[in-house]
C-alpha cells in the first residue's frame, strides 16, 4: 500500500522490518515473501541492482528446496516475475524475457485458482499478465496488448490483480498513442478498484495528460470527472 501511494521511504523501513522476521521464521518461502517486497521499494528508488542481486539470492534459496511441491513452485514463479519487471524497467530486454519466460515455465502446473491461504497466489494467468507489464515497460506496446488480449478478469480472484490487468492495459495504449482505448481501460480498473486510478500517481499522471491533450476524446471527459474532480485523496502524492 506505501509502494502503490508513492511512502516509498516509509516502505522501504517496513519492508526492512518484514525481513528481519521473516528470516528468524526460518521458512524460505516467507524470506522469500519479504525480499520480494523490499525489491519492489528497492525499485521504486532507483536501485535495480541492488533489487535484482536481493530477488535472486531469495530465488536461488527457493529453488534449492527442489520445488517439490506447488507452493514452492508458486514462489519460485512469483521471483522470476518479479526480477523480469525488474529487469524490463532497467531497461535489460534480453535478461527480462528469458526470466519471464522461466516463469512460466515454472507455474504452468499451477491451478488457475490457487488455494486459499497460498503465501504466493500466483497462476498461468497472473505470469501472462506480468508478460503485459513486462513488454511495456520495455517500449513494445504491441506486443503488451497481445498478451493482456488473452485475459479476462475473471481468471484474477481478487480486485488488486483485475485492476491490474486494465491499469497495465491502459500503460500500453498509452504508449501506443491510443488516448480510448487508454480512457476506457482506465475506466474499466476504477469501476473494479477505484483507488488503483485515483490514488496512484502513475495513473493520475495519465488521467491527467488525457483531459489535458485529449478531452474530447470518448470517456476521457467522465474518467476526469471521477479521478480528477477532488484531487488526491489524503496520504497520495
Amino acid at each position: 500500500m506505501l509502494v502503490k501511494i508513492g511512502r516509498y521511504d516509509q516502505a522501504r523501513l517496513t519492508a526492512d522490518r518484514a525481513g528481519l522476521y521473516a528470516d528468524l521464521s526460518g521458512s524460505p518461502l516467507v524470506s522469500a515473501a519479504a525480499a520480494r517486497e523490499l525489491a519492489i521499494v528497492l525499485r521504486h528508488q532507483n536501485q535495480t541492482d541492488t533489487a535484482q542481486r536481493l530477488i535472486l539470492r531469495a530465488a536461488s534459496a527457493v529453488e534449492a528446496t527442489g520445488l517439490h511441491t506447488q507452493a514452492q513452485a508458486a514462489a519460485y514463479a512469483q521471483l522470476l516475475c518479479t526480477t523480469s519487471y525488474t529487469a524490463a524497467r532497467a531497461g535489460r530486454r534480453d535478461e527480462a524475457l528469458s526470466m519471464i519466460e522461466d516463469a512460466a515455465r515454472a507455474a504452468r502446473d499451477l491451478p488457475a485458482v490457487p488455494p486459499a491461504g497460498r503465501l504466493f497466489a500466483i497462476t498461468p494467468a497472473s505470469v501472462q499478465l506480468y508478460q503485459v507489464g513486462v513488454h511495456w515497460a520495455l517500449g513494445d506496446a504491441g506486443a503488451a496488448i497481445r498478451a493482456g488480449g488473452q485475459l479476462r478478469p475473471e481468471q484474477f480472484t481478487t480486485a488488486e490483480r483485475k485492476g491490474r490487468l486494465h491499469t497495465d492495459m491502459a500503460r500500453a495504449w498509452w504508449q501506443w498513442g491510443k488516448p480510448e482505448q487508454t480512457a476506457q481501460s482506465l475506466l474499466a480498473a476504477f469501476r473494479v478498484t477505484p483507488a488503483e486510478v485515483r490514488d496512484r500517481p502513475s495513473m493520475r499522471t495519465i488521467v491527467e495528460e488525457l483531459n489535458r491533450a485529449h478531452a474530447q476524446s470518448p470517456g476521457v471527459r467522465d474518467l476526469g470527472r471521477l479521478v480528477l474532480a477532488d484531487g488526491p485523496r489524503a496520504g497520495a502524492r
